[in-house]
C-alpha cells in the first residue's frame, strides 16, 4: 500500500486526486493538505466539493511545512501554484518520495522558460533535467524509472496526443506551422473567485495570443512550432482543439488513419473516431482523450476533446503512477 499525500486538496484537480486514490487499492490517503492561510484549512473536503460527501470524508489540514508529512509518504501530488511546487518538489524528494507535479514549475528543461512565461527564476535547474514529462502514452519507460513526474498542463495534452503521431511519421508539411485552436471551460482558471471567471462575466474570448505559457510547453516537447491560440468558454468543464495543419506531399487519409492507429490502439485512454468528431459531453467526467480528424486535399483538421481536470490534470497524473508502480494503466480510472 502506498501512503499517498495530495497537496494543494481543496482546489478542483485536488479533488479529483482525493477521489481517484480513494478509490485506488494500492493507495492510502494519509493527508489532504492545504496551506495553513487558507480560509479552507480545518474543513472537510466534502464540505467543498459535496459530491466527495461518503467517500473522502478527510479533513484539509493546514501546513507550512510539508517535510513531517512527505516523510511518511511513498506519493506527494502536488496540485499546487507553479511557484509553491518549485519550492516543494525539493523537500518531497528529500524525504524519498516519488512526486508528481500537476503545476508548470518542471515541465520545460529550460531556466530562460520560467522566468519570461511564468514570473519566476528557478533555483533548481539539476531538478528541471531530472523531471520526466508526464505525457503518460508517449512517457511509458521513462516515467517507470521517474522520482519527480512534471505532468503536462491540459492544453498541450490534447494538443500534443493530437499532433505528435503525425509528426512523428512524417506526415506533416514542416514549411506550415500547426494551428491550435482552444477552448477551455472556467475550471481550467482555478476555484479562487474572480470576476473574470464569473459566469455571469464569462463569454466565449481568446487570451493570451502568441504569449501564452502553454504555447512554449507544446513546442518544446513537440519539437516544432505552433502557433496556439487558447479561449475562455461559458462552461464548467473541458477542453475542446480544433487543430488545422497541411499534410506533406502525397499524404493520403489512410496514411493518416494508421499513424493514428499505430500509436494508440493499445492505449486505453485514448479513443479514437472514425466518422463523427469529438465534443465535450463526450468526455467531462472521464478520463479519456477522444481524437478524430478529416482530409480535403492537402488539408487536415484533428479535432480533440479531454477533461480538462482529468485526463488534462488529474487522471494523466493517475495514469503515471500507475505506470510507474506497475499497475494497470487505468487502475481507479474505469
Amino acid at each position: 500500500m502506498l501512503n499517498t499525500l495530495i497537496v494543494g486538496a481543496s482546489g478542483y484537480t485536488g479533488a479529483e486526486l482525493a477521489a481517484y486514490a480513494h478509490r485506488h487499492p494500492s493507495m492510502n490517503i494519509t493527508a489532504l493538505t492545504v496551506s495553513a492561510q487558507s480560509q479552507d484549512a480545518g474543513k472537510n473536503i466534502s464540505s467543498l466539493h459535496p459530491r466527495l460527501k461518503g467517500c473522502v470524508d478527510l479533513p484539509l489540514v493546514g501546513v507550512d511545512d510539508i517535510a513531517p508529512l512527505a516523510a511518511d509518504a511513498d506519493i506527494v501530488f502536488l496540485a499546487t501554484a507553479h511557484e509553491v511546487s518549485h519550492y516543494l518538489v525539493p523537500q518531497c524528494l528529500a524525504a524519498n518520495c516519488v512526486v508528481f507535479d500537476l503545476s508548470g514549475a518542471y515541465r520545460v528543461n529550460n531556466v530562460e522558460f520560467y522566468p519570461k512565461y511564468y514570473g519566476f527564476t528557478h533555483q533548481h535547474p539539476e531538478l528541471l533535467a531530472q523531471a520526466v514529462y508526464g505525457l503518460a502514452e508517449w512517457c511509458k519507460p521513462e516515467l517507470k524509472e521517474a522520482q519527480l513526474i512534471a505532468v503536462p498542463g491540459c492544453y498541450p495534452t490534447a494538443a500534443q496526443l493530437a499532433l505528435r503521431p503525425l509528426l512523428e511519421g512524417g506526415l506533416l508539411d514542416s514549411r506550415q506551422r500547426p494551428v491550435i485552436n482552444a477552448v477551455s471551460g472556467v475550471s481550467g482558471a482555478g476555484r479562487k473567485a474572480a470576476l473574470g471567471n464569473s459566469f455571469c462575466e464569462v463569454s466565449l474570448h481568446p487570451y493570451g495570443i502568441f504569449t501564452h505559457r502553454h504555447s512554449p510547453e507544446i513546442a518544446t516537447h513537440l519539437g516544432t512550432p505552433v502557433i496556439f491560440t487558447p479561449h475562455l468558454g461559458d462552461f464548467a468543464r473541458g477542453i475542446l482543439e480544433t487543430i488545422t495543419c497541411r499534410l506533406a506531399a502525397g499524404v493520403t487519409r489512410e496514411q493518416v488513419a494508421q499513424a493514428y492507429q499505430a500509436c494508440y490502439r493499445d492505449r486505453p485512454l485514448i479513443r479514437l473516431y472514425d466518422e463523427a468528431f469529438p465534443a465535450l459531453n463526450n468526455v467531462v467526467g472521464l478520463p479519456y482523450c477522444d481524437i478524430g480528424f478529416a482530409v480535403d486535399g492537402e488539408h487536415l483538421i484533428v479535432v480533440a476533446a479531454e477533461d480538462n481536470l482529468l485526463k488534462g490534470a488529474a487522471a494523466q497524473a493517475i495514469q503515471c503512477a500507475n505506470i510507474r508502480f506497475g499497475f494497470a494503466e487505468t487502475e481507479s480510472l474505469i
